[in-house]
């Protein structure tokens, strides 16, 4: 099964609310046989369809990968924060608590070292741990090494709030793809990891 007409599958039923009902829908023609070629006629394909038409002359290829990340991206984040807003959180303050959690006792990291885990500014990043200090889900240590400097500490209440909101996430993170086997799951990941090793060379090897 062509991993793209799986991609428009989740895409179209997350955004209605019913992964498999819509999946099944769009993966079959009026006959009942999947259609092979249907992500050519997504709304990226179509668009895609419309520029050829209009500026024959512009290579718009690209948009064959970029303009269904780019909607994937809104699709997935949008269900992502849904099952995050259960445990009062959203995507960017989970990713802080998560990484500090799964760093190990005594969940501890420097803020630089966050920042080169997650993508956020250094602007960004020092709001969320503002909030996340004033609900006491982290504190802000100074560094014995560095009397300059702090750390950033989850708190026990903050593991109490994050842990149960991994176990969700990591299984709508599941849900997101299940509709692709593990081999298209597998070639996915390795071509969005060739994009990532080429937008940023400085993460590739660290087997971070």
């Amino acid at each position: 099964m062509n991993s793209w007409v799986r991609e428009l599958c989740a895409a179209r039923a997350l955004s209605e609310g019913n992964i498999e009902g819509d999946m099944k829908a769009t993966m079959r023609s009026v006959d009942g046989e999947p259609r092979a070629e249907s992500w050519r006629t997504d709304r990226v394909g179509a668009g895609m369809d419309r520029w050829r038409r209009e500026f024959p002359d512009i290579d718009c290829s690209g948009k064959a990968v970029v303009g269904r990340l780019l909607h994937l991206n809104e699709v997935m984040l949008k269900e992502v924060n849904r099952v995050l807003g259960k445990h009062r959180l959203k995507y960017p303050a989970y990713a802080v608590m998560a990484t500090l959690r799964v760093e190990g006792e005594p969940y501890r990291m420097m803020p630089k070292r966050l920042l080169e885990t997650l993508i956020l500014t250094s602007g960004g990043l020092s709001n969320i741990l503002r909030r996340l200090e004033k609900a006491r889900y982290i504190r802000r240590l100074a560094d014995k090494n560095d009397g300059r400097g702090v750390v950033v500490e989850l708190t026990e209440q903050g593991r109490r709030v994050v842990e149960p909101a991994m176990r969700d996430h990591s299984e709508t993170e599941r849900r997101l793809v299940a509709m692709l086997s593990r081999e298209d799951q597998q070639a996915a990941a390795r071509a969005l990891g060739l994009m990532m090793a080429a937008h940023h060379p400085e993460d590739s090897g660290d087997g971070s």
